[in-house]
């Protein structure tokens, strides 16, 4: 195996993994996240506006940040959690606190979509908070939220190449110290292209499931 493939399959491999744990992580975070933004908003079934206010505040003000600040911002916090602030594994750090608060707003916008009339319908028969989110809520606005992941999935997959460039591994990594500082042109040139394959596979799996969502409704 030549060198060239060999760094090309572990930098690949890397950015699956940043990738692939970071979206888990947003998923099962960002989701409740975005439940919370919805159901205490003005008129909603659980309206708090205090919570609400402090949640959106939060969420506004890391979204607001350029990824590559949050990298800098986010080492001391990085190697507090993982034990140091360069590397692949470190790099998850900064990759799904950028991507929780995003997959949160997507989710929130998901399950604004829902007709108001289902909601109504569900506390008309006696539903409670948990049972209309659970039960209403998040299966009528399933579809929306898995293109959601899509779009968050494919956010990452430019993150992680960035997060490469101060030192977290994977295509960016490759791409700066071989592509860039040595001048390999055929190096750079395959990871542009494995990061659009990457892009182009993620889309086209998040539309077969919403697909297959949006009919069986």
């Amino acid at each position: 195996m030549s060198e060239t493939l060999q760094l090309l399959l572990v930098s690949t491999w890397q950015t699956i993994y940043m990738v692939v744990i970071s979206t888990l992580i947003a998923t099962v975070l960002g989701i409740p996240l975005g439940v919370l933004l919805m159901v205490t908003d003005k008129g909603q079934i659980l309206q708090n506006d205090i919570l609400n206010k402090i949640l959106s505040t939060i969420v506004n003000i890391f979204r607001s940040i350029p990824f590559v600040i949050l990298l800098i911002v986010l080492m001391p916090f990085t190697r507090l959690i993982v034990g140091t602030s360069i590397g692949t594994t470190a790099a998850i750090v900064p990759l799904s606190v950028a991507a929780i608060p995003f997959m949160g707003r997507l989710t929130e916008t998901a399950l604004r979509e829902v007709d108001r009339g289902v909601i109504e319908a569900a506390q008309a028969m006696g539903a409670s908070p948990f049972q209309i989110v659970i039960k209403v809520l998040i299966p009528e606005a399933l579809p929306s939220i898995v293109s959601g992941i899509t779009i968050t999935a494919i956010n990452l997959i430019g993150y992680s190449a960035m997060a490469g460039v101060i030192g977290g591994g994977g295509l960016g990594d490759l791409a700066v110290r071989y592509g860039y500082q040595r001048f390999m042109i055929d190096i750079m040139l395959w990871t542009v292209a494995i990061l659009i394959a990457m892009v182009q596979l993620t889309q086209l799996v998040g539309d077969f499931f919403v697909r297959r969502l949006s009919r069986n409704r």
